[in-house]
């Protein structure tokens, strides 16, 4: 019995909640052209990348072939500054527009 109040006590001390960086939290004011996207109001990082993907996924622009593509429209095209990026790649152009 002493074990299991040994483990417990210790899943008490290891929380399993995730500490959030701080400096990810801070509202960044996007570009105009991202904020042609996400709006213009500044938005945490985490934020930016939620509201692009509900964007990409609203206007279908995800290729159906490799779901990891993204092609760009209009509105797009300013912030990638190209025609299709990977959605590996796709923080780093944001990050660009982002202060």
């Amino acid at each position: 019995m002493a074990k299991k109040q040994t483990a417990a006590k210790a899943g008490e001390a290891g929380s399993t909640e995730k500490k959030v960086n701080p400096a990810l939290m801070k509202p960044l004011q996007p570009s105009k052209e991202l904020a042609a996207v996400v709006g213009s109001d500044p938005l945490p990082r985490p934020q930016v990348v939620k509201k692009l993907w509900e964007y990409i996924k609203k206007h279908d622009l995800q290729n159906p072939e490799n779901r990891r593509e993204i092609r760009s429209d209009e509105k797009l095209r300013g912030v990638f500054g190209k025609d299709k990026v990977t959605m590996f790649e796709m923080n780093k152009y944001v990050a660009q527009h982002l202060k």
